[in-house]
């Protein structure tokens, strides 16, 4: 009689023939970090996330460091937007300074910066809008590109292009080539859904849309192939690795990817998947730990060559 339970019989075994493990080497920590507070700004709907000063922010970094995650994705919220979205270009801009402060301490750790206008823009579009309030997709690479180019001369190890405007990648990677960058990796959001899960994540990076959605430019729900010609355009452009977001309602996409490509695929746990689970452990409905864990191993299993999380800290200390 086969048994499948021979192999369970104790933790010994079950390590023995584990298929996935997930390691604190695969958890890349977000961190948002404000040009107006003057302390760590607490955000209501993601407990235990903060919007730090910049002045609090290797402090910050300093616990990530500390539990051995080795790179973080940096957000900045201005203190100034303006149609143009300027303050995402401005090599004195918050983010810049953040990683020059971070890169100072810490120059091995791999600090990532996502470029997007959606932050920096008074209408909060993740580029340019015109008269109509139509998001003007050419227009708004230059500035991408200017945003990039910022981030690198900072510093910043890896650019996260995260707009959806089509043709981004190839302006970015031929921007960083002509000025001397061409090692710098380009982290791509290829397959970046407009999802009900980014809720908490606006709340704190102050980034929610003035008028309007983001139909037109993130990817509808229900399109799964759509999500592959997605990857495969950014590859063809110089993308070196790839975003699936949002993770948990879309494990299906992330691993399509993983099955069709060659490449590194990140996965993202959004916001709103972090809100439910820390909502739900504070009812005492489900076990924290356990379900952090669970999640996290799903996203390796599917494929996830690593993960960005608001769970790292906690899980990372989980891991030692």
């Amino acid at each position: 009689m086969v048994r499948m339970r021979r192999l369970r019989k104790s933790a010994a075994l079950r390590d023995l023939v584990r298929e996935h493990s997930l390691q604190v080497d695969d958890l890349i920590l977000p961190l948002f970090v404000s040009e107006t507070a003057v302390s760590p700004i607490e955000i209501a709907s993601m407990p235990g996330v903060v919007k730090y000063p910049l002045a609090g922010l290797g402090e910050a970094v300093a616990r990530a460091v500390a539990v051995g995650i080795k790179a973080v994705l940096l957000f900045g919220i201005p203190a100034r937007k303006d149609p143009r979205g300027s303050g995402a270009y401005d090599s004195e801009g918050i983010v810049p300074r953040a990683i020059r402060l971070i890169k100072s301490s810490f120059p091995e750790l791999v600090v990532i910066a996502d470029v997007c206008l959606c932050e920096y823009t008074s209408h909060g579009h993740c580029g340019l809008v015109d008269s109509d309030g139509c998001v003007l997709n050419d227009e708004t690479l230059p500035l991408l590109v200017e945003s990039s180019l910022a981030y690198v001369r900072a510093g910043a190890d890896i650019v996260a292009p995260s707009d959806m405007m089509d043709g981004r990648v190839g302006a970015i990677r031929a921007g960083l080539d002509a000025a001397g960058f061409e090692d710098t990796p380009i982290m791509s959001y290829a397959a970046k859904f407009a999802s009900a899960y980014y809720g908490p994540f606006r709340e704190a990076a102050e980034s929610a849309p003035r008028f309007g959605d983001r139909l037109t430019y993130q990817m509808d729900p229900a399109n799964a192939r759509e999500a592959l010609r997605e990857v495969a355009a950014d590859i063809a452009e110089g993308a070196d690795l790839v975003i699936a977001k949002p993770a948990m309602a879309y494990l299906d996409i992330l691993s399509g990817i993983v099955r069709n490509f060659h490449v590194p695929v990140v996965a993202y746990n959004v916001s709103g998947e972090y809100a439910m689970v820390k909502a739900a452990a504070a009812k005492g409905w489900i076990d924290e730990r356990r379900v952090v864990m669970e999640t996290l191993l799903g996203m390796k299993r599917a494929g996830a060559r690593a993960i960005i999380t608001y769970h790292a800290l906690e899980a990372a200390a989980w891991l030692k």
